[in-house]
């Protein structure tokens, strides 16, 4: 993750933004009042969505017992298996 201040960043900002989108690059914004994080909209949006699912207690009792299933009793994918 690069670390910049913002001077630095005003002159190459663009390339630095197209980096961000392109390559999910996460860059550290340096200032006397405190860091700021630049992220795409795509790493933003997967980071809420982390944090709904997080915060469903449903879901997270779902993965716990998910975890505590026997491997070995599961079947493999079958594109052609009929739901």
């Amino acid at each position: 993750m690069p670390t910049t201040n913002v001077s630095v960043l005003r002159k190459d900002l663009f390339n630095s933004i197209d980096n961000v989108i392109e390559y999910n690059e996460i860059i550290t914004v340096n200032t006397k009042k405190g860091n700021a994080i630049i992220i795409s909209e795509e790493d933003y949006n997967a980071l809420l969505e982390t944090l709904a699912l997080q915060s469903d207690p449903r879901v997270i009792k779902k993965i716990k017992d998910g975890e505590k299933e026997n491997i070995d009793s599961m079947t493999t994918y079958n594109p052609n298996e009929e739901w």
